[in-house]
């Protein structure tokens, strides 16, 4: 599994990480709280389900503004958010829409997904990835090993 490799190397280099997820509703995070020895490797995650949560953590509103809640701008600023709440040296910041249409948010695209990954809030890495449909539980596990082989 990923997040046992990410918690060893997170340990080897000893490193922390947290995550700022919408979509994936901290799935990601419990991924990692799952594996022995993760508490020497993060300080926990925050989920932030709606725009006003994204507010709340410190994601500016000129972001949501300008590029959209589903993008990733938006990704990459909850990124550098968690990672200046909770000083980890590796935050991930995950957006999307799995299947139905976000009437909140015009940018909504059913099946896409934004995440970044940010290291002492430079950009690591950032992408855009389609989701097959399937179930939601699924949709989430397969999201978070994408994001999980990256560090």
């Amino acid at each position: 599994m990923n997040a046992e490799r990410v918690v060893a190397l997170l340990n080897e280099l000893s490193a922390t990480i947290t995550t700022v997820e919408s979509c994936t509703g901290g799935h990601i995070i419990s991924s990692i709280t799952d594996v022995e020895g993760a508490s020497n490797v993060t300080p926990g995650g925050y989920v932030t389900y709606s725009n006003r949560q994204k507010l709340a953590i410190g994601v500016p509103e000129v972001i949501i503004e300008k590029y959209g809640v589903y993008s990733l701008e938006c990704a990459k600023a909850m990124a550098i958010a968690g990672q200046k709440n909770t000083q980890a040296d590796f935050s991930i910041g995950v957006t999307g829409t799995f299947t139905t249409i976000d009437l909140h948010n015009e940018d909504s695209e059913p099946g896409v997904v934004y995440f970044a990954v940010v290291f002492k809030a430079e950009q690591a890495i950032a992408e855009k990835i389609n989701v097959p449909v399937m179930r939601r539980t699924d949709q989430k596990q397969f999201i978070t090993e994408i994001i999980l082989r990256f560090p």
